[in-house]
């Protein structure tokens, strides 16, 4: 009998053992992500973006690099809707157990500084904790950093949902879907 019990409790067991696997198996996701201003609104420009930034992240590759596709969405945010966008991009990346932290950046660079730059530290449990650090700095007439706005935001997201995230002046829309 308690032989008959062992062996109806290992498939139960296995099959936890596979699933708690590959839950800690990292998954191939695009991730894309729309930065925008309200052209309305403007936050003043206190403190600037520190100097190390990245905080050691790197750079998407150029064949992490993918094609667009909340390009519609994109084009709903402009000048005579009240937006700008400051920055469009989708990547490939895994995401697991453990955070990745990836860097983005855009525009001509100023002594270490980009019109737009920051982290997106990623990490996938049930759901897919997204982190975010972004500035977007404004620079003098002899290219120094004068100031920065931090879109700072912590958040759980589904995968596949297209997601809004409001900062004040500023938003943020991403889309996290596998591959």
């Amino acid at each position: 009998m308690r032989a008959l019990r062992t062996l109806a409790l290992l498939p139960l067991v296995l099959f936890s053992l596979l699933s708690t696997t590959a839950a800690f198996a990292e998954t191939m996701y695009q991730i894309e992500v729309i930065v925008f201003r309200q052209t309305t609104q403007q936050l003043s420009a206190a403190r600037p973006a520190p100097d190390d930034w990245a905080q050691g992240a790197l750079p998407i590759a150029p064949s992490q690099e993918r094609n667009t596709s909340l390009n519609n969405e994109a084009g709903k945010l402009t000048p005579a809707n009240g937006y700008q966008v400051l920055l469009h991009k989708a990547w490939a990346q895994s995401i697991g157990a453990s955070p990745s932290r990836v860097a983005l950046s855009t525009g001509p660079e100023h002594f270490g500084h980009f019109p737009i730059e920051g982290t997106l530290d990623l990490q996938q449990d049930r759901l897919i904790d997204l982190n975010t650090n972004l500035w977007v700095n404004r620079f003098d007439d002899s290219g120094l950093l004068s100031g920065s706005e931090l879109l700072k935001y912590s958040v759980r997201l589904q995968s596949g949902e297209l997601t809004y995230l409001d900062h004040g002046s500023l938003g943020l829309l991403v889309r996290i879907s596998p591959l």
